[in-house]
Order: structure tokens, then sequence, then C-alpha cells
């Protein structure tokens, strides 16, 4: 009987509890998954046909009668709207730990077009408005709205262009030709290529922007992404407003290159809720991983996206002393901050300086917790040895959240981040917002003189802010938060995407310990001496029975 419960204790327990832990640690089944909401999304027809409206049966001379003939009937819809970001290209925004601002396209720079003021003719071909030429615009006159751009349903409505031609309408006005009476009597809910006509090709061209909103989303496969997929299996075909719910002409979605607050986000758990996968193991990387770091592995999918661009490269001209317009240099290569790119698609102009686009791009990491910090028009630059972060977004592995705390906890987010160099006042330390856009001469707009002097001094004088007659280039940076061409889950990022020592994605995260990726000499040391003690303890029990066996008999 002795000899049975030592056989107990020593042998079957040992197990027993071996067992154990290997079955707790490998057991993947999340019982509480709840992949999705029940949630269904109608795309309504309008329930009128506005070819058969009387006031709407004439010839429109400009786009402000048809916009006060939608008011006739739509009262109260120009209210709601002149209060939006859409119209105001500003909202009063917190930026935690600094204060109330009024953040906004109007307010804020950027490493692309550098900025609006100066340049309203040509930034207003995306202002859902008419007649924004200059910072006296009147935001309370309603005629102004551009109702149009938002629920055309002919396709055919487009803004004008400025650049294309000394006779084409500016500031925000519809392109030459347009037929304003059928598009007014074809007008509806809004689409994808609504929203898209400035959103997909925003910053000079499709794509170049945003890096994961294009013109392909309007006709994709799951493959492109899962949720705006049109053609294949399984199809979503969701249009923007689906996610981006709006109420009043207030639309949800935060882009935190002009917001910094955690309010009025658009989150994925709306819809597939914070335990949506089967497995234990992945519902809980949710705790600190957005869904969007392991379902967008790639973005700019269609077209290229740009990724640099270098002003101090501007205004170079030919060997005749003519600008250089869009030239592309394929095979060539270009040299940023050390790292030497090539096989991209480069393009130089004498307007714009260098630019790198590139597609199939991975990309970075950050830890975000829904605020972001930004760089205002009067804000000094502290630090030229490093580029100046423009919209710093907030957050850190270090980031306690406790359950209740209204504070949103810090999560891994995918992010192109867009890099430039672009003009500042070295002595006053000052960004500076350049006049660029112009096709008149002599009035000191850099596309129309060549002239970076000229251009910054309009710029400032414009803004208000001092000058000091010195300009020099400063590398800047941007981040934009990915959210679109989501994969489906078969090309989703894999463990060993990030738990790996060679090349893991997030490796340039640092600060917190990822299996894996990094090594503990401390847990390595622990490691080896704990198997150690456990080969000792066997070969000691072992000799021990040995001797006590050979002693009892």
């Amino acid at each position: 009987m002795k000899k049975f419960i030592e056989f107990i204790f020593i042998i079957i327990v040992p197990w027993i509890i071996i067992l154990w832990i290997v079955f707790t640690f490998t057991r993947d089944k999340d019982r509480n998954y709840y992949p999705t909401k029940d949630i269904v999304i109608k795309h309504d027809t309008v329930p009128v046909d506005h070819s058969k409206f009387a006031v709407l049966q004439k010839k429109f001379e400009t786009p402000q009668a048809v916009t006060k003939t939608c008011l006739t009937c739509h009262n109260g819809r120009g209210k709601e709207f002149i209060r939006t970001p859409h119209w105001l290209w500003k909202q009063k925004d917190t930026i935690p730990g600094r204060g109330i601002f009024d953040l906004g396209k109007r307010d804020l720079l950027n490493d692309f077009c550098i900025g609006v003021n100066s340049n309203e003719n040509l930034c207003s071909m995306c202002h859902a408005g008419y007649g924004y030429s200059n910072k006296n615009f009147d935001f309370h006159n309603q005629n102004n709205i551009d109702c149009l751009v938002c629920h055309d349903n002919t396709g055919t409505y487009h803004k004008s262009n400025p650049c294309l031609g000394s006779n084409n309408p500016k500031a925000g006005l519809p392109a030459l030709g347009t037929n304003l009476t059928n598009v007014a009597q074809h007008v509806g809910e809004t689409h994808k290529n609504n929203c898209g006509s400035c959103h997909f090709t925003g910053g000079g061209g499709n794509n170049v922007k945003h890096g994961d909103l294009e013109l392909g989303l309007l006709q994709c496969t799951r493959d492109f992404d899962v949720h705006m997929a049109s053609k294949g299996e399984n199809a979503k075909n969701l249009r923007c407003e689906d996610c981006h719910k709006t109420e009043n002409h207030n639309i949800t979605g935060h882009l935190y290159s002009v917001a910094s607050s955690a309010n009025n986000r658009v989150t994925c758990e709306e819809c597939h809720t914070d335990r949506p996968h089967k497995s234990k193991l992945l519902n809980n990387h949710f705790k600190i991983i957005a869904c969007q770091t392991c379902h967008i592995p790639v973005y700019a999918k269609g077209f290229h996206t740009k990724i640099i661009w270098d002003w101090s490269t501007a205004t170079k001209m030919d060997k005749n002393g003519k600008p250089i317009f869009d030239k592309d240099l394929p095979g060539n290569t270009y040299t940023y901050d050390g790292k030497t790119y090539h096989n991209v698609q480069l393009q130089y102009d004498s307007r714009h300086g260098t630019a790198v686009f590139q597609k199939d791009v991975k990309p970075e990491y950050v830890w975000f917790n829904g605020t972001a910090n930004h760089h205002l028009l009067h804000d000094k630059i502290a630090d030229t040895t490093h580029p100046l972060i423009l919209n710093p977004l907030f957050g850190s592995y270090h980031d306690n959240v406790e359950p209740g705390d209204p504070r949103h906890p810090s999560k891994i987010w995918p992010v192109k981040v867009m890099r430039g160099k672009q003009p500042y006042d070295p002595v006053n330390m000052l960004l500076i917002q350049p006049k660029l856009a112009s096709r008149i001469k002599g009035s000191g707009a850099l596309w129309a003189d060549y002239n970076w002097e000229a251009s910054c001094e309009t710029g400032m004088k414009y803004i208000g802010l001092p000058y000091s007659g010195h300009y020099a280039f400063l590398k800047t940076e941007s981040m934009w938060l990915l959210n679109h061409e989501v994969s489906p889950s078969g090309k989703a990022l894999q463990c060993a995407d990030c738990h790996n020592t060679n090349n893991s994605r997030l490796k340039n995260l640092t600060g917190f310990y990822l299996p894996g990726r990094d090594h503990s000499s401390v847990l390595d040391i622990s490691g080896v001496i704990f198997i150690i003690l456990i080969l000792l303890g066997v070969i000691i029990h072992g000799t021990l029975r040995i001797v006590s066996n050979k002693k009892n008999h």
C-alpha cells in the first residue's frame, strides 16, 4: 500500500499537473466570442423623383441658384451644414495638456501642399462650397453651400481645377460645361464616388495623400477591401456612410491630421464587438492591438501613394532657363535621411520639387490612445536636428487604463508616415506658410514666379505672422492612421510577422518585451537555471530511489 501511494505521488500526480498546465496554456477556444452585432445595412433609393419638381424645371445660370432652390424645400439643412467641419474647415477641439483650439485645414500646416491660407483658390476644389477664394469668405452665406458635390447621382459633377487654365472657374465652382439642371434633377443619397471626389484625390491625385483611400475602392474585390468590395463572392459593397454615420450633416470619424480628441470616432467594435475571434489568444491581443494592425498588412494596393515630398528641390530650371514640368524619373535614385529610394516612382517638377511614391507599402506602427498633439501656426520650432512631427499621436505601452476609466487605452496602430522637407524661418523659428497657387506672375506665388523668398514673404504676410526674410528647409513628418483597404482574414498578419527576431513588423516599437522578438538575459538565465534544477532534481531523486531500493533489498 505504501509503495502504491508513493507511486501515485511520484509518477501520477506530476503527470496530472503537467497535463493540466499544457491543457490550460494551449486551450485557445474563446467560448465568449461574439464576431458581429446584428446590424442590417440598407441602401434605400430616394423616395422622390427630383426631375418631377416644378422648381427644378429651369436652366440654372449659377450653382448658387441651385443651392437656393434646394433650401426652399430642405429648410433648416443649410443652418446645419454651415456649422460642420466640412464647411468651416475647422472645429473647436481639445489638445490634451494644452487646451481648446480651432483645429482644421484653415489653422494647421501639413507636409503636402503645406497650407490653405493664401492658396484658397486651389484648395477650395475640395471645399463643399462656392467662392472660397480668400480669408474674407462669408461662412454664414448658405447659398454658397455646394449641395451637388455630395448628392450628385449622375457622376457628371466635378469641381473646376483653376490650374488647368485661366478660363476655368475658380474657388470651388463647378467645372466648365456642367449641366446644373440635369444634376439638380438627379440628386440623392451619397455614394462612394461623392466622398471620393475629394477624399480619394486630395493632395494632387489619386491616393496621393491618405494611402488607403483611392479610386480602386469604387470597384474592387474582397482582397482589396472586405467592406467596400462590390465584385466577387460575398461582396458587401458598403458605402462610406455605412460606417461614418451621419446625423444633421455631422459625419462621424476623425482625421488626426486636423483633429485631436477621442470624440466622434468610428471604431471596428461598433460592428465587430471586442471579442470577434474564436481564438481566446487573438481576442486577448485586442486589448493592446488595433484590428487594423493585423488586418491591413499593406496599403496603397491599387495606386502609388506619396511617401516623401521634398520642397527644397523646387524652382530648378532646365538648361534653357525654363521650368521643368512633371518629369518621371524611373530608375533614378533619391536619397532622403540616409535612405536611398530606387525602383519606385520618382517624379520631379519645378513647382513641387521631388516626390517619392510607393505601392503595396508595409505600414509603420505606433502606440495610440485616440488623441493627438499638433504643431500650430504660431508654435516655435525647438529642434532642427530631428524631423518635426506635425501631429504627434499620443500613446504609450505604459498607459494604464482601468476598466471604467473614461480615457482610451493605448493600442498598436498602423500608420502611413508622410515625410517631407518644407520651408521654415530659421530666425523666428516658425514654419512658413508659403503662397503657392497662382498663374499671375509677380503675385509672389511659387508656381508663377519660382521664387521662394517672394513666396514665403507673401504667405506669412497673409496670415499675419512675422517673417525675417530668411528661409531654410526642415524635415517634417505627419502620421496618417490607416483604416481602409482591410484584407480578408486569410491575408491578415500571422504570429511570426511580429514574433520573430529577424524582421519583426514591430521592430521599431521599443520599451516593452515582445516574445519571439526580444531577448532578456534575466529570463534566459532564469530559464536555463530552472531547466538545470529540474534535471538535477530528476537525477538526485532517481539516485535516491536506487540507493533506497538497494538498502531495502
